[in-house]
């Protein structure tokens, strides 16, 4: 998936992140899909920085694409792998 959008503006509650996108969506998206955000800060959660692909924190190596988010996907570091028998 290749977006035309980029995000604009980006806040949280206590359950979720809220992303403003260009196109006038809003995405909201669980902390419990990002463990490392749902356990950092509120002063660390502010320290984000906007691209156009994506949301970047450096100091909690925290990545998150928009193409990831609007196909509906978690941190994908931690997951286990399944396969089918």
């Amino acid at each position: 998936m290749n977006s035309s959008v980029s995000p604009t503006r980006i806040h949280f509650d206590e359950d979720s992140f809220w992303v403003d996108l260009s196109d006038g969506r809003v995405l909201g998206v669980p902390l419990a899909w990002f463990p490392r955000l749902r356990n950092s800060t509120p002063e660390q959660r502010e320290q984000v920085v906007l691209s156009p692909r994506g949301l970047h924190w450096e100091a909690l190596d925290e990545d998150i694409s928009i193409d990831g988010l609007l196909a509906g996907l978690g941190d994908l570091a931690n997951r286990r792998k399944t396969f089918a028998a």
